[in-house]
C-alpha cells in the first residue's frame, strides 16, 4: 500500500451513518446520529435538504422509492424493525419486526425487500403484504442484494454462496428462481442492475475484475479490471441511466467509471493504427496462453477516472444526468458530497464541479460537544458503520410489536393499512396525490 500524508486523509463525520441513492439518482438519502435527510441533487450549484427526520435516531437504514413521499428506515436502536413513512404527511404508514438483524431494504414499484443475514423477505409495496420469505439462504453478513427497479420484471439477485461469487437471481414478481450465475472465484461483494434490469454488475471480494451479465440468462457480456496492484473493498456499483456506463467505487482514493461497448472487428479495419495492430497481436497470442493470462488480456480498463482527495473511507457512487450534462455523484462518509463532470466521449479524468456539506458547522459542533460528553461518562462505543450492524448483539423483539411470528418465517407485522384502501394494479408513488391513503391503524 502507497505511504499517504495523514493530512489527506479526512475524519469520518461523526453524525454520518449511512448514504443512499434513489432508484433514479433524483434523491441522496443520509443517516445520521439524530435521524434521517433526504436530499434533492437535481442541481448542481445546490443541495436542497428536502426533509429532516427525527423520528428515530442513529438511523442506519433509508431508502426512498423514487421521488415519492414514501421513505424506509431502519435504526440501530431497533436493527429488527423496519418502518415506513409517508414523510411528506409526517406519519407511519406500517412496520414491520423480524428475527435477527435488518441489513438491507430494497424497493421498487412493486416489491420490498428486506434482507437479514441468512433469509430474504419479499412484501407487495401495494399493501406491504409479506409475499414471500427466502429461508436459509447462504451467510450474508453485509445484506449484499439488488433489485431491479423495472417492476414489469424484479428482479432480484443476492448471493448463492458463501464461499464462491455466485449469484442468485430470483423472479420477485413470480416468486421463482430464475438461474445461478458463476460469476466469480471469491464470494461476491457489490451488485447491481441496470434500469431496465437486462444487465446485472458483480464484484467480488478481491475487487480486481468487475463483471457485467444480462438478465436472466445469465451470459457475461464484459469483463473490466479495476487494478492488479492489490486487492480491494468494492463499496458502490452503479450503472448510467442509457447503461452505457458502468461506475465503481471502494477504500481507495479512486472511482473507475467503465463503458459498456462491443468492439467489433469492422471498427479495427477501418482505423489500422498502431494500437489497433498491437491488439490484435495480443488477441492471438491470448489463444495460446493460459486461460488466466488469457482472460486478463480481454479485460477492458477504465474509461474515466476519479482521484478522491480521501482515503480508506466508505463511499457509494452514482452517475446522472443533471442539467443536461453527465455527472458523477459521490457521497462520502466524510460528510460532502462531490459532483464530477464526466467527458463522455473521451473519458480521462473527470474534473470536481462542485462539494456540497451535508451537514451545517452549527450541527457539528454540538455533535462534538455531545460525543466529549459521552466520553467523560464512558469509553467511547465501536464506530456505528453500516457494515458494524452486522455485529450487533441480538436483540428481543420491539414491545410495540405484536407477540407472535408468521408461519412465513419470522416476520411481525404492524399496523398495516387495510388492503381495500389501495386501488387495483401497482400504485404510482411518483405524485403524493396518487400515495396510498394512511387509514385507521388496528393491530
Amino acid at each position: 500500500m502507497e505511504p499517504r500524508d495523514i493530512a489527506e486523509v479526512p475524519e469520518v463525520d461523526r453524525g454520518f451513518i449511512c448514504a443512499s441513492f434513489n432508484q433514479d439518482t433524483t434523491s441522496l438519502s443520509v443517516g445520521t446520529k439524530s435521524g434521517y435527510r433526504l436530499f434533492s441533487v437535481t442541481a448542481v450549484d445546490k443541495l436542497d435538504c428536502i426533509h429532516e427526520g427525527v423520528e428515530c435516531p442513529d438511523v442506519y437504514i433509508v431508502e426512498r422509492l423514487f421521488s415519492s413521499s414514501l421513505v424506509v428506515v431502519v435504526s440501530l436502536s431497533m436493527p429488527r424493525r423496519m418502518n415506513v413513512y409517508h414523510f411528506k404527511k409526517g406519519t407511519e404508514i406500517c412496520n414491520y419486526s423480524y428475527s435477527n438483524n435488518i441489513l438491507s431494504v430494497r424497493l421498487n414499484r412493486q416489491r420490498l425487500v428486506v434482507c437479514l443475514e441468512e433469509s430474504i423477505y419479499i412484501h407487495n409495496i401495494k399493501d406491504m403484504k409479506l409475499l414471500k420469505t427466502l429461508l436459509n439462504t447462504p451467510t450474508n453478513p453485509s445484506g449484499l442484494c439488488a433489485l431491479s427497479v423495472n417492476h414489469t420484471n424484479s428482479y432480484l439477485a443476492y448471493p448463492g454462496s458463501a464461499t464462491i461469487g455466485e449469484i442468485t437471481i430470483y423472479d420477485a414478481n413470480n416468486l421463482s428462481t430464475v438461474t445461478l450465475i458463476q460469476a466469480h472465484d471469491s464470494p461476491l461483494a457489490a451488485l447491481t442492475f441496470n434500469a431496465s434490469g437486462s444487465k446485472l454488475a458483480s464484484a467480488s471480494e478481491r475487487g480486481t475484475v468487475i463483471r457485467v451479465f444480462n438478465t436472466p440468462e445469465g451470459q457475461r457480456l464484459f469483463e473490466f479490471r479495476r487494478g492488479m496492484k492489490r486487492y480491494v473493498s468494492i463499496s458502490s456499483l452503479s450503472f448510467s441511466a442509457d447503461a452505457q456506463f458502468l461506475c465503481a467505487s471502494s477504500n481507495t482514493e479512486t472511482v473507475h467509471i467503465f463503458k459498456l461497448e462491443q468492439h467489433s472487428p469492422s471498427q479495427d479495419d477501418e482505423s489500422p493504427t498502431w494500437s489497433a495492430y498491437v491488439g490484435k497481436m495480443f488477441t492471438a497470442a491470448s489463444t495460446y496462453l493460459p486461460a488466466q493470462v488469457s482472460d486478463m488480456m480481454h479485460q477492458d480498463r477504465a474509461f474515466a477516472t476519479v482521484r478522491l482527495n480521501m482515503f480508506g473511507l466508505k463511499n457509494i457512487c452514482a452517475l446522472a444526468t443533471i442539467q443536461k450534462l453527465p455527472r458523477l455523484l459521490v457521497a462520502s462518509s466524510d460528510g460532502n458530497l462531490y459532483i464530477y463532470n464526466v467527458d463522455p466521449q473521451d473519458g480521462g479524468e473527470c474534473v470536481l464541479v462542485q462539494k456540497h456539506r451535508l451537514f451545517d458547522s452549527s450541527e457539528e459542533q454540538l455533535d462534538q460537544k455531545e460525543q466529549e460528553k459521552q466520553e467523560d461518562v464512558a469509553p467511547p462505543p465501536a464506530s456505528q458503520s453500516y457494515a458494524a450492524t452486522v455485529a450487533l448483539p441480538s436483540t428481543p423483539p420491539s414491545s410495540t410489536a405484536l407477540m407472535g411470528y408468521s408461519e412465513d418465517g419470522g416476520a411481525q407485522k404492524g399496523d398495516v393499512i387495510p388492503e381495500h384502501e389501495f386501488a387495483e394494479g401497482p400504485v404510482c408513488l411518483d405524485d403524493e396525490d396518487e400515495f396510498p391513503p394512511v387509514g385507521n391503524q388496528n393491530n
